[in-house]
């Protein structure tokens, strides 16, 4: 690295982004546009590494939602053809389809450095403590190469687009490790296993449990469900840490994205037919390796022993890179402060997150942005198309256009559900009106229920 940094030279820097996911990716894309030279580092092998974790998954957003209209100007120039507008890809073809061929474009492909690990990101000669001067200097990235070496970049701003896929959360209920949790390791998986792939043989004919309530639960839960017929002694279950399952299954019929609603209206069927055996209420508290299973105790009961379980809990960002770094992030969310209300599900109740951009993404360090999943911290339902207008705001920012990066340029689908929070709800309605708790058909056993919730916001 150079040195000899001076303020009259730092606009000739480049712009670092940490990950070469589709957010990532975008974020290049827009600053070619605008003249500007991004370094993009991608820990991974390939493009889209994390993406590739999950690559059996099929989305529920259609091509027209996955692409980024900067991106997709660069690949036509290439004689790129854009897939099916109304075709749902997985997240391989997503890699393979989209950006890996992004990644290749000849403007692009001499920014981007692969297997380049981001180790930390700081102002070059300021540590946290120190103020006077710090906005002129440029950041400072330390960046671990393939082969094990470490050198310092110079940018003078960054995009941390890495993601939180690789920072799952844990079975615990207190945000902790449940007791026995990692001694137990060899018979979780954290995120969405291929069950009907390559980890088939882990799953068939044994007693699985999935834990979590989001759409990731819900994919895991349908390939166990198909792995189920064709091996009839696989034993479904699943438990979620609410008691109130009237949202759960999403909006239905009055989802915008049909196939989103499509998932919930399946995973309530296969609970009403007994096909998965829903544990609701469920805070657990500590794993136990017996004769019969894992056991896993909560603060109020213990649940049947199982085999396996497929922990689909949500993610959390690292923040160990930027810990030298002023962010002002949400005590909870751990999101940008001013964008934690608008995705906090205690107070957030209509699912669809208003679109948003550098205003909402800033922080007290200048010229620092978080965008793409890791924006949300601790919060679900990240949309693809929200971290593109993130990125679309920032870049415009970046390059001085502020008219551009204040403008909202993006109309998210809804979701079609809504919630109570404290008497007030996305419907305008008042809580009395909204019902909750309605079609409530109890199994035998303690907690086994489904709730088929009612319509709201239709």
């Amino acid at each position: 690295m150079n040195y000899a940094w001076t303020a009259a030279n730092g606009s000739s820097l480049p712009v670092a982004i940490i990950g070469a996911g589709p957010v990532g990716l975008a974020a290049a894309a827009h600053l070619l546009r605008k003249g500007e030279t991004p370094l993009l580092f991608e820990a991974g092998d390939t493009v889209g590494a994390s993406v590739l974790r999950w690559g059996h998954v099929r989305l529920f957003s259609p091509w027209r939602y996955m692409l980024d209209k900067e991106a997709v100007s660069l690949l036509e120039e290439t004689g790129w053809q854009a897939p099916d507008a109304e075709g749902y890809p997985t997240g391989r073809e997503l890699v393979d389809q989209y950006l890996e061929p992004l990644s290749q474009v000849s403007a692009l492909t001499p920014h981007l450095h692969l297997k380049s690990r981001v180790l930390a990101v700081t102002r070059l000669g300021y540590d946290k403590m120190k103020t006077p001067g710090r906005e002129e200097a440029p950041f400072v990235l330390r960046v671990e190469r393939a082969s094990g070496e470490e050198d310092d970049v110079l940018a003078k701003a960054v995009i941390d687009a890495s993601g939180t896929y690789l920072t799952s959360n844990v079975l615990g209920a207190s945000g902790i490790p449940a007791v026995g949790e990692w001694a137990l390791q060899q018979s979780i998986f954290y995120g969405i296993p291929d069950v009907l792939g390559k980890n088939r043989a882990r799953y068939a004919g044994r007693r699985v449990l999935v834990v979590g309530s989001g759409h990731s639960a819900f994919n895991a839960l349908l390939d166990l469900e198909v792995l189920a017929r064709e091996v009839p002694t696989t034993q479904i279950f699943w438990a979620i840490r609410h008691s109130d399952t009237s949202q759960m299954y999403g909006g239905g019929e009055n989802d915008a994205l049909a196939e989103r609603g499509q998932l919930g209206t399946r995973i309530r069927t296969l609970v009403e037919r007994g096909h998965v055996r829903l544990v609701t209420n469920v805070q657990i508290r500590k794993l136990v390796q017996t004769e019969e299973g894992i056991s896993l105790v909560g603060y109020e009961e213990t649940l049947p022993a199982v085999d396996e379980i497929i922990a689909t809990t949500g993610f959390r960002p690292d923040r160990a890179l930027t810990s030298e770094l002023r962010l002002a992030l949400d005590p909870a969310v751990e999101s940008p402060v001013a964008l934690a209300p608008l995705i906090d599900p205690n107070v957030h109740s209509c699912g669809t997150v208003p679109p948003h951009g550098m205003d909402e993404l800033s922080h007290p360090e200048s010229n620092f942005y978080i965008v793409g999943m890791k924006s949300y911290g601790r919060a679900p339902t990240f949309l693809m198309l929200t971290g593109y207008e993130q990125v679309r705001s920032i870049v415009a920012a970046l390059t001085g256009d502020w008219e551009s990066a204040r403008r909202v340029e993006l109309e998210l689908p809804e979701t079609g559900v809504c919630s109570v929070d404290n008497g007030r709800s996305c419907c305008s309605a008042q809580p009395e009106e909204i019902p909750l708790n309605l079609g409530v058909r109890q199994f035998a056993g303690k907690g086994l229920q489904v709730v088929t919730p009612g319509k709201c916001c239709g």
